[in-house]
């Protein structure tokens, strides 16, 4: 691979890596906490690589959920990186499967934001491979990261006394996530339709209304969109 423009994509993810550092601190310090073996927290971070579903499994973990529906919860949670694998195929149709196999796993929500407005740019090179050694710096830097900073929260985690009472940072370090994502009405109406399903279904059993504030939450925030890039 052409590794002329891998520099740049490591530089233009730097910004948004200060952001997710933290993120990656609280998970590991959450899930010691949860009772989850430290090899067991930093697997999930190199396997499952997806903050939201790692905090979500890590809760629904504590709060002894069946394993189905830890599975399916986080399942409907990650749905969103098909529509960015949608997005970004067109890009991609060229390359060998095992780049594309590497780029799948290393899919996240800020990799695609970052590497999908490099594609998007009018390409005077002539080389797609500057393009992706672009997406592939963009995206190791942020697995990297991930990694690195999820460990530090892990060996940090394993001294914290269960009297911090640390789980009450999951609910907010959402908020933090989804605040920044509110930016047009789609966005709003799923978040609105997710925190109200969320809240009637609270009491169901095995936390299945965390799994239905996900899904109508997806649901509602397609068909918002539809209307939205519906011709009049």
């Amino acid at each position: 691979m052409n590794r002329s423009d891998f520099p740049a994509g490591v530089r233009a993810q730097l910004p948004i890596l200060l952001g997710v550092a933290p993120f990656g601190l609280i998970y590991g310090v959450l899930a010691v906490g949860a009772g989850l073996p430290p090899s067991i927290a930093q697997a999930m971070s190199s396997i499952v690589f997806a903050g939201s579903s790692q905090f979500i499994g890590t809760n629904l973990f504590a709060d002894n959920a069946p394993f189905v529906v830890i599975v399916l919860t986080t399942f409907v949670v990650n749905l969103r990186h098909a529509l960015y694998s949608a997005s970004l195929a067109p890009h991609l149709e060229r390359l060998p499967l095992r780049w594309k196999m590497l780029f799948a796993y290393l899919l996240t929500d800020e990799a695609y934001a970052t590497g999908i407005l490099n594609y998007q740019k009018p390409d005077r090179s002539g080389d797609p491979w500057k393009r992706h050694s672009f997406y592939f710096g963009t995206a190791l830097a942020l697995w990297l990261t991930w990694q690195l900073s999820t460990g530090i929260g892990i060996l940090f985690g394993a001294q914290v006394p269960a009297s911090w009472a640390l789980d009450f940072a999951l609910p907010l370090t959402f908020i933090a996530l989804v605040i920044p994502a509110l930016a047009d009405r789609p966005a709003v109406i799923s978040a609105v339709v997710g925190a109200t399903v969320a809240v009637a279904a609270y009491d169901w059993p095995y936390k299945l209304g965390l799994m239905a504030a996900a899904l109508t939450g997806i649901i509602a925030g397609l068909i918002a969109e539809q209307y939205r890039t519906r011709p009049q």
